[in-house]
């Protein structure tokens, strides 16, 4: 009973503390002269992308162990699994709640041209970071550093981008919470917010990773389960938060790219810390999520093409998580 209770409490303080931090972010884009979009792809993906890239550096670079190193591994692969899967079904359903003409008008302003070319730049090195797991050869650690220079390329790109286009209207924030009666806050207060609430995060994340853990230990779970299908979804828990605050907001543009930005992280920091500190060798449990994690961009990219977009279309992507839950005790069993 303890064990649920801190989770809901972590919970709550993760949800509050993306409402501030979200709040700070939609200040900090305009002071560094960032577009709207740029403001989920780049800001709010870099911080909420923090808790799983922190448990995949403490894993491969500071464990001592093989079972370590593998930790780092397997949170390098389930990051972008729960991403892809539950944090665009949440997104879906939370487009479900709002008025039917409110949801249909949020989801038409969505940018599909450009979500598409996200996931399928995250698709081709998601697919090549799966088959570094498979081969073994002498320079593959030094791939990690073409890891880091491929989110390099994409940062830069997004941060051209957003300057570059004005079809994109800037909506004024709402008035910062840590100086509400401003209109104009000072750019020392966002900052405060904007680094304080993602320090809350970070930890209040790590701890329900941590809660989660011992309560699945009591239910008698086996660990791979929990280092698998429960913990990548309690890392990614800002994502699903962030989403479900912008799609209230009627912001689900940024709510996606949010996700589109976070798992261009995952598809690359993590990975690239991996392949230069561990073997970076997938087991069946690995290979099935990363093959369940590409079959659900692969679903979101025909939807995407084909003008179908929906709150209906982006709820089945949670389809392919449940399909990968109900994968996993056969792949565990061949491992």
């Amino acid at each position: 009973m303890l064990h649920l209770v801190a989770l809901a409490a972590c919970a709550v303080a993760v949800y509050l503390a993306c409402e501030w931090f979200v709040n700070a972010v939609e200040w900090l884009g305009p002071r560094l002269r960032l577009g709207p979009l740029a403001v989920g792809t780049v800001l709010a993906a870099f911080g909420t992308a923090l808790p799983e890239s922190a448990v995949t550096f403490v894993a491969a670079v500071l464990g001592g162990s093989p079972a370590q190193k593998d930790i780092g591994v397997g949170a390098a692969m389930g990051g972008p699994l729960a991403l892809a899967t539950v944090a665009y079904a949440v997104t879906g359903w939370m487009l479900f709640t709002k008025p039917r003409n409110a949801s249909q008008v949020d989801a038409g302003h969505i940018d599909t041209v450009k979500l598409a070319r996200d996931q399928t730049w995250f698709l081709v090195i998601f697919v090549v970071k799966v088959v570094l797991g498979l081969v073994t050869f002498a320079f593959k650690p030094w791939l990690g550093i073409a890891m880091f220079a491929a989110y390099a390329v994409y940062f830069i790109s997004e941060i051209r981008s957003s300057r570059d286009d004005k079809s994109v209207v800037q909506e004024d924030p709402s008035p910062l919470l840590l100086q509400r009666r401003r209109a104009r806050p000072a750019t020392w207060a966002i900052l405060v917010q904007a680094i304080g609430t993602l320090v809350i995060i970070l930890v209040a994340s790590q701890f329900f990773v941590r809660q989660l853990e011992s309560a699945a230990t009591l239910l008698g779970l086996p660990a791979a389960v929990t280092a698998l299908l429960l913990s990548p979804v309690a890392t990614e828990l800002p994502e699903i938060m962030n989403a479900i605050i912008w799609v209230r907001a009627g912001k689900s543009q940024l709510a996606l790219a949010n996700i589109s930005g976070a798992m261009m992280i995952q598809a690359t920091v993590p990975s690239g810390i991996g392949l230069l500190f561990t073997p970076w060798r997938l087991d069946a449990p690995l290979l099935v999520s990363g093959l369940m994690t590409m079959a659900a961009i692969g679903y979101l990219l025909v939807v995407l093409r084909r003008g179908r977009l929906s709150p209906a279309t982006l709820s089945v992507a949670g389809v392919f998580y449940l399909a990968f839950a109900a994968l996993l005790i056969p792949a565990l069993a061949a491992s």
